[in-house]
């Protein structure tokens, strides 16, 4: 995704003035041009796929909606049953595999979810939704779930092709790519396009590869902010710099808290995020009493009903509302007394862990609902629409029968020792934090170094 000038487009230059004195940004703008055309050469394609599947998954929340309408919504009754006859039925239609959740119909037209494991035909990280109509206990079906947003089929394929296409943990390798270097694209394509004069950067009146160039500025500009933001929450849950940030966040005291699930708040604590009994999820005094006491710990809808995991354990209640405003209250209900052991408010989070929520939300469009998916579309079909300019503009530097030809090289050689050794120091660090821009950087430069030398002794032996 070049922006490189033209050197067959453009209208002729004027003379060059007297040379001014040189900043910084001087000996960098040619490395940081060869830099972004060669990133958005190599990473486009995986930007690509990133793209398109991502438009799919933020339009996947409302066809969701009318795939699964029969199972979704319900005919509005007079009252809803006690969630421990709903869960009854549930079983009953399908015995098979444990309770390890019941998320109550949240609104008057929604039905029950009651989420099973360990069912046969059903992956190990995904549950089996079984939904209860609310008001008379008939199952409207069963579907394979996944993720705490309540992912149906349609939504989880799109999900998992964007995040690994479907290829397991390996798989991740790819999206972490782009998310990587999707900010280093975007923040040198807004610095180049800033660089250049302001005649050179309009669109109206211009053709060829000018007027591609004039686009793909443009829009990169407009949409540089939302690279920005897709690329820093996109990492939040990569497979390696994630794991860098939640050390990071874990040192700083800034982990997302958990509700101890102990019955008697003692060593059993952190079992919240599963649970099942091999049965119908009742313990003690019961689904009903347990949700009470939530409700009357200030608990409302969306919640999710967690049985215990062994007989040490508490039932945790939490929300699981992500759209705004938040909400991600949670507590423990002792299953023998029906009385709260422990209680974690969101409004209590520490900063990190409420930013890297609202973030995760932003970025798989929850946060504020279908703008929220709108905006996403928007920023994806931008996405699309610059890798095509930008492949454009790369066939349209060529001359004749040459395709394609790249950025010359020699930029290192302007570079003053000042920029460069801060500029190796900021690579380094890269390579540790984020394994797959920093590393691939590293080794770019490593042979861009290496090539730029073996073509200045051939040019040297080929004057003597």
């Amino acid at each position: 995704m070049s922006t490189a000038p033209s050197t067959t487009d453009e209208a002729p230059r004027p003379a060059a003035p007297a040379p001014g004195p040189r900043g910084p940004w001087t000996p960098l703008r040619p490395l940081v041009l060869r830099l972004h055309f060669y990133a958005g050469l190599l990473v486009a394609p995986f930007l690509l796929v990133a793209a398109l599947t991502g438009f799919l998954y933020a339009g996947a929340f409302q066809a969701e909606k009318l795939v699964y309408a029969h199972e979704m919504t319900v005919p509005v009754g007079d009252a809803k049953l006690p969630v421990s006859e709903q869960v009854a039925a549930a079983r009953k239609t399908h015995p098979e595999g444990t309770v390890t959740a019941v998320r109550p119909s949240p609104q008057d037209d929604a039905s029950t979810r009651v989420l099973l494991s360990g069912v046969e035909g059903v992956g190990a990280t995904h549950s089996l939704a079984v939904f209860v109509d609310p008001y008379t206990g008939e199952v409207r079906g069963a579907l394979e779930q996944y993720g705490s947003t309540g992912a149906l089929p349609l939504r989880t394929w799109i999900d998992e092709f964007h995040r690994d296409l479907r290829l397991g943990e390996n798989g991740r390798l790819y999206s972490e790519l782009a998310a990587s270097w999707l900010w280093v694209i975007a923040g040198g394509g807004v610095a180049l396009w800033f660089s250049r004069r302001r005649a050179l950067r309009k669109v109206r009146g211009t053709g060829g590869r000018r007027r591609t160039l004039g686009l793909h500025g443009t829009v990169g500009v407009w949409a540089a902010a939302g690279f920005f933001f897709l690329s820093a929450t996109g990492l939040t849950w990569s497979q390696y710099a994630g794991a860098h940030i939640d050390e990071l966040r874990t040192s700083l005291g800034q982990s997302t808290p958990a509700v101890s699930s102990a019955a008697g708040g003692g060593e059993h604590a952190g079992h919240d995020a599963a649970g099942g009994d091999g049965g119908d999820g009742e313990h003690g005094v019961g689904l009903d009493r347990i949700l009470a006491a939530a409700r009357a710990e200030g608990l409302g809808d969306p919640v999710e009903i967690v049985p215990p995991v062994d007989a040490g354990s508490a039932y945790v209640v939490r929300q699981v509302q992500r759209s705004w405003p938040t909400k991600q209250d949670a507590v423990a209900v002792d299953p023998a007394a029906g009385e709260v052991t422990d209680v974690v408010r969101f409004d209590d989070f520490p900063v990190l862990a409420k930013l890297t929520r609202w973030g995760i939300d932003l970025h798989t469009g929850v946060l504020f609902g279908p703008a929220n998916q709108i905006a996403l579309m928007g920023l994806a079909l931008a996405l699309i629409l610059l890798i095509v300019w930008g492949y454009r503009m790369w066939w349209q530097r060529g001359r004749g029968s040459a395709f394609g030809r790249p950025i010359p090289r020699g930029a290192w050689a302007q570079v003053p020792p000042y920029v460069m050794v801060p500029l190796m120091a900021v690579i380094a660090v890269l390579g540790y934090f984020v394994p797959l821009l920093g590393v691939p950087l590293a080794v770019f430069l490593a042979v861009d170094v290496v090539l730029g030398e073996l073509a200045h002794r051939r040019g040297r032996r080929a004057s003597l």
